[in-house]
């Protein structure tokens, strides 16, 4: 079977798909951005800087049955009851058609064409991670009170994992702490502490609560048995906790810039977490299950990031087409010249080369899981940032002055792609992950021929 199949109903959705994102996203992008740049300083983080427009995306999305495509199964009977009893504003939270990881790849391409399409849609980054994790791994309490919102569209979220005082990249350097506390009639509570950046969405006035990675903190006098059982463990001490944004302990201190720009309304912020008290009913799945959370979140997402990246470079790509043939040096359109001949030939290859290697490593994922597909996984990461970055910056070189302007998404599309470098992870990581898989792979050929 073709990677690039799809099912007939699955075709037809695609079909509509693009209609949507090509009639409807493109031109409100010019909507949204109009709308943000009339707030200043903190105003850009209230509910009244978040563009109307995205609503008016969101019902139709809704309506068109774009909604929550992302999902991989049947959502639990409890999720479809209490969303059935919910008369305010009654929203669909099933897809109109569960895909495969490979078909709805596919279709992310699609979405990654405009910059609010995956939101309209309610198939965006970091919620569809946060709500992929509270749907496997949360308890019927966890998915009532933030799942369901979370489908419904209703809210959003944020991951809180990177740090600014350690490298990240490596988990077991977390400093924030879990500090868990036993008292006399047997009660668990916990204290969080700690310090983050980079987390996503933090400052959206629409988010309403933060998945937090942290470290296990057995140092209380009351846990001194599992301080024993924990001391060599060390990867065995992330956790994930569940926090309300409306905390008091929780402070979104500042928003972060990428390369310049804010992204407000939806943005970063580094965020401190000053003694927040919580229970057992925060932690997700169990104390020291982080990693194994982490994992199970990242696999299927990458699918997501790569195609949604590959969508938004194939669209410069064809803005760069359409400027050869409309501009002219020394006597010449552009696309008679060599050079920009050579610029052509090398962006379609990268892009199939890019949409190919994904869409393989989703067809992997479906046929063996996530942990069978971990070497194309670490492939994707870091092989189709690169190649569609180099899609973009030859649209950039060959839209000259234009290129780096806001008059064209093309800067902001290479800023994008840029940071997709280091984000879920910087590259060097992911290549330590692949060089590790083959050569284990290598050792086993080399003793099956003893």
């Amino acid at each position: 079977m073709s990677l690039h199949a799809l099912s007939p109903t699955a075709s037809t959705l695609k079909a509509k798909l693009e209609s949507f994102v090509n009639k409807r996203c493109i031109p409100a992008e010019k909507i949204y951005d109009e709308h943000i740049s009339k707030f200043a300083g903190a105003d850009r983080w209230t509910t009244d800087a978040v563009p109307s427009v995205m609503e008016e995306l969101k019902r139709e999305a809704q309506q068109l049955g774009f909604w929550n495509l992302f999902l991989p199964h049947a959502l639990p009977e409890h999720l479809i009851s209490n969303n059935n009893n919910d008369n305010n504003n009654y929203v669909n939270i099933s897809p109109s058609i569960y895909l495969s990881n490979r078909e709805y790849g596919i279709l992310c391409e699609v979405m990654g064409r405009s910059s609010l399409a995956p939101e309209a849609c309610n198939c965006s980054a970091p919620d569809t991670g946060n709500m992929e994790v509270l749907l496997k791994h949360g308890t019927r309490e966890q998915q009532s009170q933030y799942l369901l919102p979370l489908l419904q569209g209703k809210i959003r979220s944020t991951f809180l994992m990177t740090e600014p005082d350690v490298a990240s990249s490596d988990a077991r350097n977390l400093e924030t702490k879990l500090t868990k506390i036993i008292e006399g009639n047997g009660r668990i509570r916990y204290l969080l502490n700690g310090k983050k950046w980079w987390s996503t969405g933090a400052m959206d006035p629409r988010c309403k609560v933060a998945l937090v990675v942290c470290k296990m903190d057995y140092s209380h006098p009351s846990c001194a048995a599992e301080q024993l059982l924990n001391a060599k463990e060390q990867r065995g001490h992330q956790t994930i906790v569940i926090v309300p944004m409306s905390h008091p302990g929780i402070q979104c201190v500042r928003a972060l810039t990428v390369f310049g720009s804010d992204d407000a309304p939806h943005g970063h912020a580094e965020v401190t977490l000053n003694n927040i008290e919580l229970d057992e009913t925060a932690v997700i799945l169990g104390e020291g299950r982080g990693f194994e959370i982490a994992q199970s979140r990242l696999g299927p997402g990458r699918i997501h990031h790569c195609m949604r990246a590959i969508g938004l470079a194939a669209r410069c790509y064809e803005l760069m087409l359409e400027r050869t043939m409309q501009r002219r040096t020394f006597g010449k359109f552009l696309h008679e010249h060599g050079s920009c001949q050579e610029m052509i030939a090398d962006s379609r290859s990268d892009l199939e080369a890019a949409r190919l290697l994904t869409l393989a490593c989703a067809d992997d994922i479906d046929q063996l899981g996530a942990k069978g597909a971990r070497d194309k996984i670490a492939m994707i990461k870091v092989a189709v940032p690169e190649y569609t970055s180099r899609v973009v910056d030859r649209a950039v070189q060959i839209f000259g002055g234009a290129g780096v302007s806001s008059d064209f998404p093309l800067a902001r599309a290479l800023v994008g792609l840029r940071t997709l470098r280091i984000a879920d992870g910087p590259d060097a990581v992911h290549k330590v992950t692949l060089a590790k898989l083959e050569l284990k792979k290598a050792k086993k050929r080399m003793q099956s021929k003893i």
